[in-house]
């Protein structure tokens, strides 16, 4: 018996309405890249394991795809260790590549080895796919793209002022209306954890306040508690769990509870400079929101956090996100290149233009005219004709088959195309070509200009 065809859970197969909704919002965004001065690089799919890991966290390492060696893996691997069943040391020995992550940690690793190639600062965006090896659930998959924009080489406040700007430029092209740009800083939370005296824990601290809304405050304590965190520390962070306000209300809160902490106050200094600028500057649709719970878990933020919410009226995960990695080029070499960064989550956009009716109906172009074929005397005389069309960018096409009529119209009435053009020994002699009007049933006789007029 032949084997049922399948897919990998987490996995999808795009059909072409599909493909061309997602070209809709890749080219929106790209589009707006290249307005803000982007360039386009591609990186392999794959990298050298010690490229990713370590770099996203304990929880994004068990996440990250492994690649098995070629060959006869296991035959190199002690049979000590093999007996052990470690299976975090049996990877290390079967496997030295992994499917990349994200974007962010192969575009630091391509600036450190292009580097005498790269005039600083660097600004690049790149649309690829990433993998991880998380649960799949709706908004959440195992093969996804993301579409980055980073700028590499420069410490400047004004380049996270821009992005804020490119967010809501994409976003009000789409249509969609009110997103919140949720804006933390990364200094913020280590001050937060410096005053309540977790600093040893901060990684811990901000992993579990970044679920506040997925598991409420009770089981952010529960987390932080299973952690090591002490009940004093998280009776000092409390208030962080109903922070209300204005953005500049809740910086003059963060002023007031950050005093002790020189690092917290730099960090209270730069998201003051931002929502000044954005005030000045004003967005066009999007809305600028300071979470102080925002952390966004990963290892190499080191200052400002971002992160988009759909509208309210769609219950969607963040479709945005990303924050400045001071520090990321270092792992690999190269000190003292600042980095800020931010990614569209292109699969969660689809869905919530998707569930809001926001795809325009032009979106997926489609054939306009089908030419019937009779025969192969008729299928040239027509094939000549769909040229010209083509020619005059009118998507036109000749069924291949000499099938029988109803089949054809079956075909064409099946795919929605609105036209039909049959061309028979009487249109052959005559230079026309009949045309039928699918919709209304109307048909006339029209030579090739006519023809054309009508379809444009």
């Amino acid at each position: 018996m032949a084997q049922k065809p399948s897919i990998p859970k987490g996995t999808r197969d795009f059909s072409p309405t599909v493909v061309a909704k997602r070209s809709y919002i890749m080219d929106t965004i790209k589009e707006q890249f290249q307005l803000f001065g982007f360039h386009p690089i591609e990186t392999p799919s794959f990298e050298n394991s010690e490229t990713l890991m370590g770099k996203y966290g304990e929880e994004g390492d068990r996440l990250i795809f492994k690649i098995l060696n070629s060959g006869d893996y296991l035959r190199k691997v002690d049979e000590t260790l093999y007996t052990t069943k470690d299976s975090t040391k049996i990877t290390s020995q079967i496997s030295e590549k992994a499917l990349r992550y994200d974007l962010t940690v192969p575009f630091a690793r391509y600036v450190v080895q292009h580097q005498n190639d790269i005039e600083f600062p660097f600004k690049r965006y790149q649309i690829q796919p990433v993998w991880r090896a998380d649960r799949p659930q709706k908004g959440r998959f195992r093969e996804f793209y993301q579409c980055d924009a980073d700028i590499v080489g420069s410490t400047s406040l004004w380049q996270e002022i821009d992005f804020i700007k490119l967010y809501d430029a994409v976003f009000t092209n789409l249509k969609l209306g009110e997103v919140t740009i949720k804006i933390n800083n990364r200094k913020i939370l280590s001050g937060i954890a410096e005053v309540i005296g977790a600093s040893d824990k901060l990684i811990d601290f901000t992993v579990a306040l970044d679920k506040l809304d997925k598991i409420g405050e009770d089981g952010v304590k529960k987390e932080m508690l299973d952690k090591g965190i002490s009940e004093a520390a998280i009776e000092k962070v409390k208030p962080l769990f109903s922070f209300t306000g204005t953005s500049q209300e809740k910086i003059n809160k963060l002023k007031s509870m950050l005093t002790t902490s020189e690092e917290g106050m730099k960090g209270v200094e730069e998201l003051q400079f931002i929502v000044n600028a954005i005030q000045e500057i004003t967005l066009k649709t999007a809305r600028l929101d300071l979470d102080v719970t925002l952390a966004r878990g990963l290892n190499y933020y080191t200052g400002a956090i971002f992160e988009v919410a759909a509208p309210d009226t769609v219950k969607m995960g963040s479709i945005g996100g990303g924050g400045r990695y001071d520090d990321l080029t270092g792992i690999f070499g190269l000190k003292n290149i600042s980095g800020v960064g931010i990614s569209f989550g292109l699969d969660r956009i689809y869905l919530v233009l998707e569930e809001l009716g926001l795809f325009p109906k032009t979106v997926a172009p489609s054939t306009k005219v089908l030419f019937i074929n009779f025969g192969d005397v008729e299928a040239l005389y027509c094939l000549k004709a769909v040229d010209k069309l083509r020619n005059n960018n009118i998507i036109a096409e000749l069924y291949p088959d000499s099938a029988k009529m109803k089949k054809q119209m079956g075909y064409a009435n099946k795919r929605e195309i609105p036209f039909v053009v049959l061309a028979g020994t009487s249109e052959i002699d005559s230079q026309k070509f009949t045309l039928k009007n699918m919709k209304s049933g109307d048909q006339k006789e029209v030579n090739f200009e006519e023809l054309k007029m009508i379809l444009q």
